[in-house]
């Protein structure tokens, strides 16, 4: 009797093998690309480059600069505003980066809770 036939031969398992060591291969490039991004840096502004928010990739505050003519003690609201909405692009900017980062390591396959 031949060893092996087409469901439990050898070729399965070398298939399975070979899938494997991709799959290892892959997350080791993740995880690599993944330090590289959260060590990069990203920046939002808002009110016309009035106030500035630098980012990491992995979405850390570094630093928030203000103008100083954007600073009005009877408009506070109006820098709050701003600051969100600078830290609000600086995200966009950082999540972009991460996602541009994976689609180059998963040829774009779109994978469910990996960012």
């Amino acid at each position: 009797m031949a060893k092996g036939n087409k469901f439990t031969g050898g070729g399965v398992n070398q298939n399975r093998n070979a899938m494997m060591q991709r799959v290892q291969k892959m997350q080791e490039d993740m995880e690599r690309m993944q330090n590289e991004i959260n060590e990069q840096t990203v920046e939002g502004t808002a009110g016309g480059g009035a106030v500035t928010v630098v980012m990491k990739g992995n979405r850390d505050v570094v630093s928030v600069s203000l103008k100083p003519e954007i600073v009005d003690p009877d408009d506070i609201e109006m820098l709050e505003d701003l600051i969100v909405a600078a830290v609000n692009e600086a995200g966009s900017k950082a999540g972009a980066l991460m996602e541009e980062g994976m689609a180059g390591i998963t040829g774009g396959l779109n994978i469910p809770g990996l960012f």
